[in-house]
């Protein structure tokens, strides 16, 4: 009751703070400082030159987490580590359909960040175009305590955002984050900003990035951060912010076609502002593509022996750009050490869908829910 109780008051503050929004006002530097505030930019946080800042990796994944995944994610991330010997990791948007949450939980205990891509990932553009406040809020506040209870997670380890198709949805969904009181989202491609790239920013004030794919954000909404999606360029000089959206790419087969393709994105970033490098991408395409699957292996491997360059999941970005430190600083920093939680595997079914004559199975690190969880009982009570 009072979970429900809460997500009903945020609901009502929500549609009222969502009323006629005024546009945010353009940004003014003297105005907007660290860590709080940052405007659209692409100079290196902390004003260092690129020498001396760190080369960021994001690697992100997308989509249910189940055992057929778990075969690459295994194979190509365990046991790996950055050049000042704190663990490599990747973040894992997670939808819930179909999920094995006792993986999820193995993935969390292996050092990745488990972030939000919807509870129903519904395949109309048009319904997540149009999605309101409530709807963002159905969709991923809930998500993230469903996310928490399911697998067994600290419900304040989940921070992130990608909002199904990369379709923004304007003001809704930075609403909703900053009401849940979520850090960042990672959504927002920019095509305009290929070289030099952008760095995170807030919207405190108005964004100067391209809308790629409207609506885009226009009022101030303090709080959640916007990690761009800085847009590859394919063979044929056509920009693509997602690895399996590049039109023009190698032959499946082709690995030193990949490696070549993968770092030429790469030298980018790194001979240039040092901007996060993004590898963002569903497991499917590399599985189906064996000369990418070994050319990110590699990859990842030169990443991981650099001295300048670190593999770290999308969170910790954001908080080097909110205090950022220089690059002989941030490697003598202490390894995160996270705290490993158990999960008492249990198999449930078959659930009866809310939505759907279809019955569903589950493997959960937690009591069975009564019914098959869904949007408005994301636990299924």
């Amino acid at each position: 009751m009072k979970f429900a109780l809460a997500v009903i008051s945020a609901v009502l503050v929500g549609s009222i703070l969502a009323a006629d929004l005024p546009d945010a006002a353009p940004c003014d530097p003297t105005l907007c400082s660290l860590p709080h505030c940052r405007c659209t930019d692409t100079t290196v946080p902390g004003g260092f030159t690129a020498a001396n800042t760190p080369q960021f990796v994001i690697l992100t994944f997308d989509d249910g987490v189940n055992v057929n995944n778990m075969v690459l994610y295994r194979s190509l991330l365990s046991n790996r580590r950055n050049s000042n010997t704190c663990p490599a990791a990747a973040t894992f948007f997670v939808t819930h359909e179909y999920t094995d949450y006792t993986l999820v939980n193995e993935l969390y205990n292996a050092g990745h960040e488990i972030a939000l891509h919807s509870i129903t990932h519904q395949v109309s553009i048009d319904y997540w175009r149009e999605a309101d406040y409530a709807t963002m809020m159905r969709e991923f506040a809930d998500q993230r305590s469903q996310i928490a209870h399911f697998a067994n997670i600290p419900v304040n380890s989940v921070h992130g955002v990608r909002l199904p198709f990369l379709q923004m949805a304007g003001n809704a969904s930075f609403q909703m984050m900053a009401s849940a009181g979520l850090t960042y989202d990672i959504t927002w491609p920019t095509n305009d900003y290929r070289d030099p790239g952008l760095w995170p920013y807030t919207l405190n004030f108005r964004s100067t990035q391209d809308c790629v794919i409207p609506p885009c954000p226009t009022a101030s909404i303090p709080g959640p951060w916007v990690i761009p999606m800085n847009s590859w360029t394919d063979l044929q000089g056509l920009p693509c912010a997602m690895v399996d959206t590049c039109f023009h790419h190698p032959h499946g087969a082709d690995q030193e076609g990949w490696f070549n393709f993968i770092m030429q994105n790469f030298q980018r970033h790194y001979l240039g502002n040092r901007s996060p490098f993004g590898f963002y991408v569903h497991e499917w395409f590399v599985r189906v593509n064996p000369g990418l699957r070994f050319a990110l292996e590699r990859f990842l491997d030169v990443v991981n022996n650099l001295n300048d360059a670190f593999m770290v999941n999308a969170k910790e970005v954001t908080d080097w750009v909110q205090n950022p430190v220089p690059l002989n600083v941030y490697r003598q920093r202490p390894c995160q050490n996270r705290l490993q939680t158990q999960c008492g595997a249990n198999f449930c079914g078959p659930l009866r869908a809310p939505t759907a004559d279809k019955n569903y199975y589950m493997q959960v690190c937690s009591t069975c829910p009564r019914v098959y969880p869904w949007i408005n009982n994301p636990l299924g009570l």
